[in-house]
């Protein structure tokens, strides 16, 4: 038997890597990817597709709200800008 709710993204229960790549995420960033996701799946997705959208694709969803993941330390910082890290990184070595 299948059964579909209605829910809202930053009540959704992630599981395994998506959970970790759910989480490095605010709620006005949930908010923005779950307008994106209305717009690309009108009628809805499983459990399973949303999870796996955040755990093997996690780059197109930080995409849709102009996101990159630091491939040094995993935090997320803006498109076309440079990680504190790396910025810390810069710095270090000017000195």
């Amino acid at each position: 038997m299948k059964i579909y709710t209605e829910e809202n993204l930053s009540n959704f229960k992630f599981w395994n890597e998506a959970k970790e790549n759910a989480n490095k995420l605010t709620d006005p960033e949930l908010d923005q990817i779950e307008a994106e996701l209305e717009n690309q799946y009108p009628d809805g997705m499983e459990d399973t597709q949303l999870n796996d959208l955040f755990w093997f694709d996690f780059e197109t969803v930080l995409e849709w709200i102009s996101k990159e993941e630091c491939q040094e330390c995993g935090n997320l910082f803006e498109s076309g800008e440079e990680c504190e890290c790396q910025e810390e990184e810069d710095e270090e070595t000017e000195e």
